[in-house]
Formats: C-alpha cells, sequence, structure tokens
C-alpha cells in the first residue's frame, strides 16, 4: 500500500464516530456559490502554536468531509505558517482523493513567502511552530497578483483559491505613523482590492472579499470596494453586537453581500480561556472590569439553563438572517462533531429571555428570546 493511502487509512480509522453531517447550502451572497453552515479555519496546518504530525492533519482535512456535505468551504492565508498551511492542504487533499469540485478554498492575500534568514519567523513571534519559511507583507497590485499566485502554487497545482480577500487589513491601517502614512497605506489596500477584482473579470477567482477584526474597518473600506462577502471577527457575538453593527450587517444584506462570521468566542474568552481577542487582560483593567463579571453571570445562567457556554455562543453568532456561514476552527478532529452538533439543537427561549433579563444581551435584539 502506498504512503499516501496508508496514512489516509489511518487518519480515518483515527477519528470518532460518525456525527451528523451538514447538507444544507446557503448562498453567500450573490457570489453564485453556496456554502454549508460551518467553514473550516486552517491555521492548525500551518503550526500554530505548535507542529502537528501530517497524520494529525490529515485527520483534520479528513474531519471536514465526515462532518459536512461535498462541497466542503475552508478558509486560509498564506500567512499561516508562511505558505505552510496552503502546502498541507494541498498534499492532504490529493492524498485524501478529494475531487476540485469537492472543495472550495478561500486564501486571505498580502503575505508573501521569502525564505527564513533569521533564527524565527520575523511576522509574529512566538505564534508559529518549527517554520522553514518566513513572510513579508504586501500590500500593492502587483504585490496582491503575486500572492495569488505564490498561494495558488503552494497548494500543489491541483487546486485554487475561488475566495480571495486582503488579509487583516485593519491591523495595517492601525500601524500607520500618522494620516500621511495611513492615506498611502490605505490607497495600497485599495490596489490591492483593484487586482482581485481584475482577477475575477478575468476568470481567475470566484469572488473577492474581506476579513477583519475590525468591523469599522470594513465599513470604512466599503465606500470605496463593493465586495462579494465579508468575514466578521470578534465582532458581531453574543457578548459584543452594538445597534451600529446591527444596522451595518443590516445594510450589507440589503446590498446581497454575503457574511461569514468568526471569531466568536473572543478568543476563546467566553469558554473559559485566558485571552480576551487574543490579548491578556488584568480583571482590575477597565476593559477587565466589564469582561470578566459578563463572563460570570454568563456562566451562572447556562448552568441553571444546562446550556454549554460555546453552543450559546454558536447559536447567538448564526441567529441573525443575514449570516450565511460561520468559520471555526479547531486542532481536534472530534471538537467538529460537536460544532455541528450544536447547529442541530434547539436551545430554550426562555435561556435568551434571562440573558436579556440581566442585560447580558441588548434587550432589544429580536432574532433571539421573547
Amino acid at each position: 500500500m502506498g504512503r499516501a493511502k496508508l496514512i489516509a487509512r489511518q487518519a480515518w480509522r483515527q477519528l470518532n464516530r460518525i456525527s451528523v453531517k451538514l447538507t444544507e447550502k446557503k448562498p453567500l451572497g450573490k457570489t453564485g456559490l453556496n456554502v454549508p453552515r460551518i467553514i473550516y479555519g486552517t491555521s492548525y496546518l500551518g503550526n500554530l502554536y505548535r507542529a502537528l504530525p501530517y497524520e494529525d492533519k490529515l485527520a483534520l482535512m479528513q474531519k471536514w468531509f465526515e462532518c459536512t456535505e461535498k462541497p466542503v468551504v475552508i478558509d486560509s492565508a498564506g500567512k499561516y505558517g508562511a505558505g505552510l498551511a496552503l502546502e498541507m492542504i494541498g498534499m492532504g487533499l490529493a492524498d485524501l482523493g478529494i475531487a476540485p469540485e469537492d472543495i472550495v478554498i478561500s486564501n486571505k492575500l498580502g503575505w508573501y513567502r521569502v525564505p527564513l534568514v533569521t533564527d524565527e519567523p520575523t511576522f509574529e513571534p512566538g505564534a508559529w511552530a518549527d517554520l522553514e519559511n518566513d513572510a513579508i507583507q504586501t500590500f500593492s497590485y502587483d504585490g496582491i497578483v503575486k500572492c495569488h499566485e505564490q498561494g495558488n502554487k503552494l497548494l500543489g497545482g491541483t487546486y485554487r483559491a475561488d475566495l480571495v480577500s486582503v488579509h487583516d487589513p485593519d491591523e495595517y491601517l492601525f500601524a500607520a505613523r500618522g494620516d500621511e502614512d495611513r492615506a498611502k497605506r490605505l490607497g495600497g489596500i485599495l490596489e490591492s482590492y483593484q487586482a482581485l477584482f481584475d482577477l475575477k473579470k478575468e476568470g481567475k477567482v470566484k469572488a473577492v472579499g474581506i476579513g477583519s477584526k475590525d468591523w469599522k474597518t470594513i465599513r470604512e473600506l466599503y465606500e470605496h470596494v463593493r465586495f462579494d462577502w465579508v468575514m466578521l471577527a470578534n465582532s458581531f457575538t453574543i457578548f459584543h453586537h452594538p445597534p451600529e453593527l446591527l444596522t451595518f450587517i443590516d445594510k450589507l444584506h440589503g446590498d446581497k453581500v454575503g457574511i461569514i462570521n468568526s471569531a466568536v468566542f473572543h478568543g476563546g474568552f467566553l469558554t473559559g480561556g485566558g485571552l480576551f481577542d487574543y490579548q491578556d487582560i488584568s480583571p482590575a483593567s477597565d476593559k477587565g472590569r466589564i469582561i470578566f463579571p459578563w463572563r460570570e453571570n454568563f456562566n451562572k445562567i447556562c448552568a441553571r439553563h444546562q446550556v454549554r457556554p460555546g453552543d450559546a455562543c454558536i447559536h447567538f453568532s448564526m441567529s441573525h438572517p443575514a449570516i450565511v456561514s460561520m468559520a471555526l476552527n479547531t486542532s481536534k478532529p472530534e471538537k467538529m462533531n460537536r460544532n455541528v452538533e450544536t447547529l442541530q439543537r434547539n436551545i430554550p427561549v426562555a435561556f435568551w429571555t434571562d440573558l436579556k433579563a440581566d442585560g447580558l444581551i441588548d434587550p432589544d435584539y429580536r432574532y433571539l428570546g421573547s
């Protein structure tokens, strides 16, 4: 038996019980693509925090197809392990015998692989393990085209990215040193989007979108760029859903822009983690005096109604009719089963009513509770 078939069989045997499969697909706005309710993140394939063995990465990829009816949709980026995630995707899909039409790949662009010439990569020190390459940021017309070409090459040639976007434009703008530098950076982002829409006209990609942790950056860029789809991160959650964000979501929905929700646990904090939006927040800080009591009260109500905090986060974040899908990321295949099963369950109306009564969610939020 060949190496690929052997590894694939071993990965399959390692999978847990068969879960309920996601079969429903919804249109992603006017992109022409129908997507499942869960999109799978791929940062762990790029050795986020630790280097997973190839067999474990293959098991994650196999699980996508066990949990979700084809075509499966995944979200990746050249930044993930300086292109390592894209390489693993191409290799793994080939080893599993996945046909190109059975997978839709989203690639966030703007980071270009270069040789590693320092002791560790220069981007996001400490976040990535055992990398053999580095990555540099390239926001420009030609730079984004090069990123797109490199991404498809890393995927191995058989597979390609149909959904493309600019990676973390909010962070790029926030790093500006003064108004002049910010204007220059904004110009680079807009050039990048011109390139992506040109690629769409040429038939090289199917849809152009944006992903950002700061939703106000999406709103600003939407004044210049009419995205096909939007990915919100750390924005529309059970903890954070201000009226102005809901107004913007309604506008996107009215414009037939597909919306994907992501990072709905605020970096794991809402389910008991120590970091909030990937930052270490002191309980004594101004933000800490808000988020820690909120989580404590949230956990009490969850316990009262026998609802898991993570289940509540998922259901809330999918509750708005404008949300087409949710991006979830895990390094454990069994958690994919759990996430799929969570979407098949209902949460009692009384739970949402109690959250509103205690001021943990907006009492005027009309899609959940009485």
